[in-house]
């Protein structure tokens, strides 16, 4: 539904910067003031703007998964024109109305060099993006307790197993996580990126994963995008009718050897519990419930620590004062793309990173996959290490 809504802005939108880009053309050469020149250029700027609507309309491959990859790229590239766009027209339109219109910076000359310098900057940028997204970091936490027990948690989450991330990322994540030697593995949420079909080498995939190793296997919850449905430019259509999830993510979890934990409870060695979440979104979805904080966690020993998976980082000072000692979380991506950070910074009470809730710790990964743009800007790819223990 907020594709539909979203939709006259995007055309609006797209308007706008073209309008911009050929009146900077023309003043850059005279070849692009003819007819048949334009005619080309606005055909190329159609067929990359109109590729998200392509790309949900034609389904047969290979064509259906090159246009999804082009339309990820473009909206990745786009957003970041569109931004500067806005800010040079707005920095001419004060210009305009103050006693500096015979500047350089507004003249022809102005005109072109500033159009090129932001679109070499905004290319450079988006190829760094797309590079930068690629590499894995570790980020380590040391998160001390007064109950008995050392561990060493490997978290990750959002992986967004689709049209951006396959596995080649999958391979580096193992990798990574492998030379840790943990204890236990945890991915708290969104492993799919809402179509199954859309993993490239699905077997391969879970064969990669089943790959991880460590004392007490691997965990996980499910998240807002586990769940098979239409999705344009990142977004889903509302319905009301009841989804049921694609059989093919239990079956991928299976041979990719994860257990997953839906509003559950495991004691693992009798040394630690870990409870999974069922994802607020999803069972809104699935027209499902889930437990409160007080219900998921009743009746536990709570002189043994106890790990919460919730992919959304939400309902943190309940699930602390339900005795949680541990929440891990994914979700916000950190923003993903600068300024995202600054805006999911304002929307969550912990956005990315450990924060202490009362007696609780709460983690919050940026994830290792991707949604929508195969771009990192001002955030990055990683895998959370952490140690527990006095």
């Amino acid at each position: 539904m907020v594709a539909v809504f979203l939709a006259p802005v995007y055309i609006l939108a797209n308007i706008f910067t073209a309008y911009w880009l050929i009146r900077w053309m023309k003043a850059v050469h005279p070849l692009f003031h003819h007819p048949a020149v334009l005619g080309v250029i606005l055909a190329l700027y159609a067929f990359f703007a109109l590729s998200l609507l392509t790309g949900f309309l034609v389904k047969r491959d290979p064509i259906h998964r090159i246009l999804k990859v082009i339309s990820n790229c473009w909206l990745g590239m786009y957003l970041y024109f569109l931004g500067f766009t806005a800010i040079l027209v707005l920095l001419r339109w004060i210009l305009a109305h103050t006693a500096l219109t015979e500047t350089w910076l507004y003249s022809p000359m102005g005109l072109k060099t500033v159009g090129l310098g932001a679109i070499l900057f905004v290319t450079g940028l988006c190829i760094y993006g797309m590079v930068h997204a690629g590499h894995i970091f570790t980020t380590r936490y040391e998160v001390s307790s007064k109950k008995e027990g050392n561990l060493k948690i490997a978290l990750v989450a959002d992986l967004h197993l689709g049209y951006s991330i396959g596995g080649r990322q999958m391979e580096k994540m193992v990798e990574k996580i492998n030379a840790e030697k943990p204890d236990l593995v945890v991915i708290a949420g969104d492993i799919f990126d809402n179509e199954y079909d859309a993993i490239y080498e699905p077997e391969r995939t879970a064969d990669l994963l089943a790959g991880l190793k460590s004392r007490y296997g691997t965990y996980a919850c499910y998240g807002n995008h586990d769940l098979d449905e239409k999705i344009l430019a990142g977004f889903t259509f509302e319905t009301k009718e009841e989804r049921i999830a694609d059989r093919r993510f239990g079956e991928f979890l299976d041979r990719a050897k994860i257990h997953l934990l839906e509003d559950e409870v495991v004691c693992i060695d009798d040394a630690f519990y870990l409870a999974g979440r069922k994802d607020p979104d999803r069972i809104r979805k699935t027209q499902e419930t889930r437990d409160t904080p007080s219900e998921l966690l009743a009746g536990l020993n709570l002189s043994l620590p106890i790990f919460v998976i919730d992919h959304q980082p939400s309902e943190l000072s309940e699930l602390a004062e339900a005795g949680a000692d541990l929440d891990l979380s994914g979700h916000t991506h950190d923003g993903q793309l600068f300024p995202g950070n600054i805006l999911t910074g304002l929307m969550w009470e912990n956005a990315c990173g450990r924060k202490k809730i009362g007696e609780m710790d709460s983690i919050v990964t940026s994830g290792v996959g991707l949604w929508g743009p195969p771009m990192r800007i001002g955030t990055k790819a990683e895998v959370v290490m952490i140690h527990y223990g006095k």
